[in-house]
């Protein structure tokens, strides 16, 4: 990939990835209920995730999948089913605590899990990678290399973004605990609209 496509694709990497979406609102209340340094399990396991859908649709499984109606409506099905059950954990959670941040429920795996399948399941993702990746790939040169290329980039600029949100949630904690239950009933019935909005939009 040439030096210029690829400061295009970066540029275009930043767009996308300032845009809200899943990620963005569980690294946003993550980061307040954790703090940023544990959230980031959470980031890691949803930039892992992106990398893996950026990677298959780079070598053409994105297409692959898109042209089979069945597997595609599948997969906007159990990612709207996990966004909900995510929104309905976080509806139920105790709000935001001034106090040390509960190490007793502080499970990495689970933060990185969740990470993982929020990015993996969704289709939007995959819709997205599919449109915009293509024009970056050129035929004539090593596609294994490109999408290595492709996927570190978007990756890179991805951690960055969610921690920049999970720190700035971190800092206004004082404001979160005032506001009790009501912040997480919010990002919680986000994530529920968002996984409602998935199976019904194409």
């Amino acid at each position: 990939m040439p030096f210029e496509t690829w400061l295009l694709y970066l540029v275009t990497c930043c767009g996308i990835a300032v845009v809200p979406g899943p990620n963005a609102l569980l690294a946003l209340t993550h980061g307040a209920i954790h703090g940023s340094r544990k959230t980031l399990f959470t980031i890691t396991g949803g930039v892992l995730g992106f990398a893996l859908v950026l990677s298959l649709c780079a070598l053409g499984l994105g297409a692959l999948i898109q042209a089979s109606a069945t597997w595609f409506t599948a997969l906007k099905i159990v990612g709207g089913l996990y966004l909900i059950w995510l929104g309905f954990g976080l509806w139920r959670s105790p709000p935001v605590s001034l106090e040390a941040t509960g190490t007793d429920s502080f499970r990495p795996w689970s933060l990185f899990r969740q990470g993982l399948v929020s990015a993996i399941s969704n289709p939007k993702a995959l819709l997205l990678f599919t449109a915009f990746i293509p024009p970056f790939l050129d035929p004539h040169r090593n596609i294994i290399v490109q999408t290595v290329a492709i996927a570190l980039t978007y990756a890179v600029v991805e951690f960055v973004v969610e921690y920049l949100v999970a720190s700035a949630a971190h800092r206004v904690r004082p404001w979160l605990a005032r506001t009790g239950r009501r912040f997480n009933k919010v990002c919680g019935g986000f994530f529920v609209l968002f996984g409602l909005s998935l199976p019904i939009h194409s």
